[in-house]
């Protein structure tokens, strides 16, 4: 890998985590108060639970694009939502947090080793490049959405 190269992906890495321009996901659910995950505020259409959750699928779901040509992505929109406003319990919330992250970590580990300029061989004319930017604009624009509904709730430090 080029020095270039390895900027670039050095910064997609940054990016990706966070931290730099907006709130990264670690601390946008640091301390959420339990049970305020299932909580809707008014006007709003989707709860802490919901976001994450969203945040999760989607992700999954490019991290798999990415990787295998034979991946099929869940339908539009109705899959990448979940119908329950709050996890069954603890464990279902714990689940998604490490899926998100173990994902993350997977993607950057993809990032770091491929030519992320060469289009995939499936897709229309998608590269590792133009996903790792959409995954991070993706997720954070919902981190954002979470810090936004943790403020309404007054559960924001």
């Amino acid at each position: 890998m080029d020095n270039q190269h390895k900027t670039l992906v050095g910064e997609l890495t940054k990016l990706l985590l966070g931290g730099s321009a907006h709130v990264s996901f670690q601390d946008a659910i640091k301390g959420i108060n339990p049970k305020l995950r299932g909580v809707k505020p008014d006007n709003m259409p989707y709860s802490i639970w919901q976001l994450v959750e969203h945040i999760r699928i989607a992700q999954w779901d490019m991290l798999q694009f990415s990787k295998d040509a034979d991946h099929k992505s869940p339908k539009w929109p109705d899959d990448y939502w979940p119908t329950e406003s709050e996890p069954a319990d603890d464990d279902a919330w714990k689940g998604s947090l490490e899926q998100i992250d173990s994902d993350l970590d997977e993607f950057i580990e993809l990032l770091e080793h491929s030519d992320i300029y060469q289009p995939l061989e499936h897709g229309d004319g998608q590269s590792i490049l133009r996903e790792a930017l959409q995954l991070a604009d993706h997720n954070a624009y919902h981190i954002g959405e979470i810090v936004a509904i943790r403020r309404v709730l007054g559960d924001w430090k």
